[in-house]
C-alpha cells in the first residue's frame, strides 16, 4: 500500500514539473493586441466581432453610432442639480460637454 501511494505522489510531482517547464506562448500571438492604436476610445477598443476580428463597414457604423448614443445618455440621466432636479439650458449643455469629455479621457 505504501508502494502505491509512493508511486502516486511520484507521478503527480513528476507531472508538476513537465507542466511547470512548458512554454510560453509565442510573441506572435500578442502582436495584434500591440498593433491596436493606443488613444482608441472605449466604442473602438470594443468593436469587435464574436471571434475578435474588427468590425468593417456598415457593421462598424452602427454600432459605433449605438455605442455612441449609450454613452451620451449615461451623461444626460446625471444631469441634475443638487436637489435632483433636471438642468437645464446652457448649465445641462456644459455639464454634458464636460460629462463626454471625462467618459473619453476615461476611456483611453
Amino acid at each position: 500500500m505504501s508502494r502505491l501511494i509512493a508511486a502516486i505522489l511520484t507521478g503527480l510531482a513528476i507531472s508538476n514539473l513537465a507542466l511547470a517547464q512548458a512554454p510560453a506562448a509565442p510573441a506572435e500571438a500578442a502582436a495584434p493586441a500591440a498593433a491596436a492604436p493606443a488613444a482608441a476610445s472605449g466604442c473602438e477598443s470594443r468593436a469587435v466581432d464574436k471571434n475578435g476580428k474588427p468590425l468593417a463597414g456598415a457593421a462598424r457604423a452602427s454600432f459605433m453610432k449605438k455605442c455612441n448614443a449609450e454613452a451620451g445618455a449615461g451623461c444626460a440621466a446625471r444631469a441634475v442639480d443638487k436637489n435632483g432636479k433636471a438642468l437645464a439650458g446652457a448649465a445641462r449643455n456644459s455639464f454634458i460637454k464636460k460629462c463626454e469629455a471625462g467618459a473619453k479621457a476615461a476611456s483611453r
